[in-house]
């Protein structure tokens, strides 16, 4: 999975990050609203970490089990390109 990101500052002072992930079946895109004061190696390990939740957790959506952990994220979008 290759992850790449743009970052734009916010005039509330969050970031909004821009970010593209290859190497899947198919590529993806989204948004990410994070705290402004974020090192480039937080914003990259959030992104991954959120990546890799979702993904599990359509896996668990497919099974018809739900998690417990699983809520919404009104920070977080991700779609198919």
């Amino acid at each position: 999975m290759q992850i790449s990101y743009t970052t734009k500052k916010l005039p509330s002072g969050n970031l909004q990050v821009k970010f593209t992930v290859e190497g899947g079946l198919m590529p993806k895109y989204g948004y990410l609203l994070i705290e402004g004061n974020c090192t480039d190696e937080e914003i990259f390990h959030e992104l991954r970490c959120r990546i890799l939740m979702r993904q599990s957790s359509n896996l668990d959506l497919m099974k018809f089990s739900f998690k417990e952990y699983w809520k919404e994220d009104h920070n977080f979008f991700m779609y198919s390109a």
